[in-house]
């Protein structure tokens, strides 16, 4: 058995290439959209792609499986658990529809769908099973499931599907299913989940790819409950301190469900010259993005562009400031070359932003007066600015800056209504970029952002200066 671990840094999110070296065919286990990748692994194994899954409806990105099967001919499996407000939408009709126990057999190898509601309601796991070894299940793709060190939370229905108190019963289920579905497998069986640390569909996902069944049920904070039969116990746990949902998840949940729009080849992107590029921004035609260090604004900046400063983070970036439900624009990336430029829209792909078309290497001509920004030494206490910290809240909690209001960057474009028109308003993160990230936004829809030259340690660590704590 062949088994490829394909990692997405960007969103922590991991799917998996499971090949039969008997019959050279393969089954892709929760793709993304760039789909290049496991094509490349195909041909590099001589394997043929002829099944595709996916553990469950995804929040955080945008399946590619669609995708995969139309550059493949590949058969689809989806789950077919969960009850009809959750079972996959019109763009799957010819996809097999699984429900607990459903067998995929690739030659010798056979993986096995297990229920196992509880982040979602149809939400499945797959054992593994390289008959060319074993006649009994050696590995287990989690999917939302299980983590390393943590569990899939099940608040995203509320948080990401405007459904209301589906916590509740889904931490229940969540119980059940380790107790079930999990807990009785053998300690040797690998735990190969779709996410690591920096997730958000977790609240503190371990740093290492893989796991054991006997490593979480001798360490993990969640096995003690089982054990002692605490589901109350383990409801309070698992629901306390999970960080806010990222407002495009609603987006990428009811296309998921319904099916992605299948992109097919792509375009190759276009070369801007600075001084053609020009009118078209100034006509508000298309929007540039600035992924220059975030501190290069502060000199000289293209007016209404959105910064994207951490390239390994482009994909997440482009989601917290552009929603291409309500902006039809075109993109251009700044970028040093097309190859680049490429891997920007791959980014972008993973979350549904195909607008962009083209990339610019250079600024020359573009550029104009810097952001607007204030040092922590200035920062006033006053009623003059509003004050807006863009952390998470639960970095929020642990201390602010004081008079701060608190607004996640991954919230501001959809949940602007909260914000003043009639003040600056100034932004500060844990680094700067998330404030950069955030502030370009508001900018871009009328507000009048000044940006915290620093960040909030900057300012904590001035003589004098003391964090104020929120109430929990």
């Amino acid at each position: 058995m062949l088994l490829e671990h394909i990692y997405d840094t960007d969103f922590a999110q991991g799917s998996y290439f499971i090949g039969c070296q008997v019959e050279n065919t393969a089954i892709v286990v929760d793709p993304r959209r760039d789909i290049q990748v496991y094509l490349d692994l195909a041909e590099q194994h001589g394997m043929e792609i002829v099944m595709i899954t996916e553990t469950h409806i995804h929040a955080d990105y945008l399946s590619g499986t669609l995708e995969l099967a139309d550059a493949t001919s590949a058969q689809v499996y989806v789950s077919d658990e969960g009850g009809p407000d959750w079972r996959y939408g019109a763009g799957f009709n010819a996809a097999v529809r699984m429900k607990h126990g459903h067998k995929m057999t690739l030659g010798n190898i056979t993986l096995e769908a297990v229920h196992t509601p509880g982040h979602t309601p149809e939400h499945m796991a797959f054992l593994v099973t390289d008959g060319a070894q074993s006649s009994e299940p050696g590995f287990m793709l989690s999917g939302d499931f299980v983590f390393v060190g943590d569990l899939g939370r099940p608040d995203l229905l509320d948080e990401a599907a405007g459904e209301v108190d589906t916590r509740f019963e889904g931490a229940q289920q969540l119980f059940a299913s380790l107790r079930d579905h999990f807990l009785p497998l053998p300690d040797y069986v690998q735990v190969l989940p779709a996410h690591g640390s920096g997730s958000a569909c977790g609240r503190a996902l371990g740093a290492v790819p893989t796991t054991t069944v006997g490593y979480e049920r001798n360490f993990s904070w969640w096995a003690r409950f089982i054990k002692e039969q605490d589901v109350e116990g383990f409801v309070d746990e698992l629901l306390a301190g999970q960080p806010e949902a990222h407002a495009y998840f609603s987006r990428m949940k009811a296309q998921n469900r319904e099916g992605p729009r299948v992109l097919g080849p792509l375009p190759e992107l276009v070369e801007y010259a600075p001084e053609g590029l020009k009118p078209l921004l100034a006509r508000d035609d298309k929007i540039l993005l600035d992924t220059r260090p975030h501190q290069e604004r502060y000199t000289a900046a293209v007016p209404g562009a959105l910064a994207i400063p951490d390239a390994g983070k482009a994909g997440t970036h482009i989601a917290w400031a552009y929603d291409p439900e309500t902006e039809h624009r075109e993109l251009i990336v700044l970028a040093d070359n097309l190859e680049q430029a490429q891997r920007y829209r791959d980014h972008f792909l993973r979350v549904g932003v195909d607008g962009l078309t083209g990339y610019v290497s250079s600024l020359d001509g573009l550029l104009e007066d810097g952001v607007t920004t204030i040092s922590a030494e200035e920062l006033p206490q006053s009623d003059t600015y509003f004050l807006l910290d863009v952390r998470n809240m639960n970095e929020y909690t642990d201390g602010y800056i004081p008079g701060a209001h608190q607004l996640a960057v991954s919230r501001v474009v959809w949940h602007d209504d909260e914000l003043p028109r009639d003040q600056p308003i100034v932004t500060y993160c844990a680094s700067g970029r998330r404030a950069a990230v955030g502030s370009s936004a508001l900018r871009r829809k009328g507000y009048h952002v000044i940006e915290l030259d620093g960040d909030f340690h900057t300012w904590a660590n001035i003589e004098g200066n003391m964090p104020a704590y929120a109430q929990v």
